[in-house]
């Protein structure tokens, strides 16, 4: 499997719009093994209708639960239990990178023992970081990538999503010893043309062909 993992400093911070862009800017399957909040919807869903990729790249859920809440309490809420050792992984395609998103934050709790640290492990991709533009990233994001490093996972950058802030960016870049990647700034509409267009001017383009050689990068 090649690609990456997209996690992010908390819920709610862009994880899933990040996703639906590099599904459709990198041509490439999505999966995401542990939904709650189904009541609300899907982000695979979401994944379909912003990036509006083909439904065979679209992979269903390992688990699934109702409940808005952490994975561990919407399993246990289930009478479930969310086994990464079980875990269904998909039948790798090589053509195309692999776009596997996450729930929560690195340190969302999956059972009484796993973290999301340990799904991201399983799945053997370096994890790029969705987080905010606003007051309060800095503190987030350098938690999550001393999360991510302690357990000795690979981070391929930070994605920061809202209005530019240039100051938070530096910060985050010196201080985290990262790259910011990219940046999704405040959209009035999300669709697919938007998103390809943020990925044109806003994301480094050169570092995907870096990552996955030859494949065609979508473009307007």
């Amino acid at each position: 499997m090649k690609g990456y993992f997209v996690t992010g400093t908390d819920t709610g911070v862009g994880k899933t719009v990040l996703s639906a862009l590099l599904v459709a800017a990198l041509d490439a399957f999505y999966w995401k093994p542990i939904q709650t909040g189904v009541i609300e919807g899907t982000d695979r869903e979401t994944v379909r209708r912003l990036s509006e990729a083909r439904e065979e790249r679209l992979l269903p859920e390992s688990y699934c639960f109702d409940p808005p809440v952490s994975p561990h309490l919407a399993a246990r809420m289930a009478g479930k239990r969310i086994d990464l050792n079980t875990l269904p992984f998909p039948l790798v395609r090589e053509d195309r990178p692999w776009i596997v998103e996450g729930a929560g934050g690195v340190m969302a709790p999956i059972n009484e023992t796993a973290l999301m640290l340990d799904l991201i492990r399983n799945v053997k991709l370096p994890a790029v970081v969705a987080t905010r533009t606003s007051l309060g990233t800095i503190n987030h994001t350098l938690m999550t990538l001393f999360a991510l490093r302690e357990a000795k996972l690979a981070v391929r950058g930070v994605v920061m999503i809202g209005a530019n802030n240039e100051e938070n960016r530096k910060a985050i870049e010196h201080y985290g010893n990262v790259q910011v990647i990219g940046q999704i700034p405040v959209l009035e509409r999300l669709t697919r043309r938007s998103l390809l267009e943020v990925f044109n001017r806003q994301f480094d383009r050169q570092l995907f062909h870096a990552d996955f050689g030859d494949i065609s990068i979508s473009a307007l």
